[in-house]
């Protein structure tokens, strides 16, 4: 097996404009790597069997649960618990790197209009 190439997540980012549409830069240990830019607010949604680490490359996110509220800046990371429901929001556009279990819908068991039936890799 070759070794492999480094990857910038600037130019992965670079590559799209739209928000809330995770896609997949590389998998880890049977995980998803994935880049996302934020804008608005997301749906209320959990994840049953999987963590979700969210870590902010740009801008500033927050993380509502249902008796507190997260705020994450640049360089900081969140990881969410299996079964904890989440809302992420972004008040201007923030750039996120996420960690999910390979295949694990971007929205959960919740299904929304955020929904990818698939994830776009980059």
């Amino acid at each position: 097996m070759a070794a492999p190439d480094p990857i910038s997540l600037a130019e992965k980012l670079a590559l799209f404009h739209d928000h809330w549409h995770p896609r997949v830069i590389a998998d880890y240990n049977g995980n998803e790597v994935r880049v996302a830019k934020l804008e608005g607010t997301f749906s209320w949604h959990s994840h049953a069997d999987t963590d979700e680490l969210f870590l902010v490359l740009a801008g500033e996110i927050t993380i509502e649960f249902r008796d507190r509220t997260v705020r994450l800046r640049q360089g900081e990371l969140l990881v969410v618990p299996r079964g904890v429901e989440h809302r992420p929001s972004a008040a201007a556009e923030a750039h996120i790197l996420l960690m999910d279990r390979a295949g694990e819908p971007n929205t959960g068991n919740q299904p929304s209009e955020y929904t990818r039936d698939s994830l776009e890799r980059r």
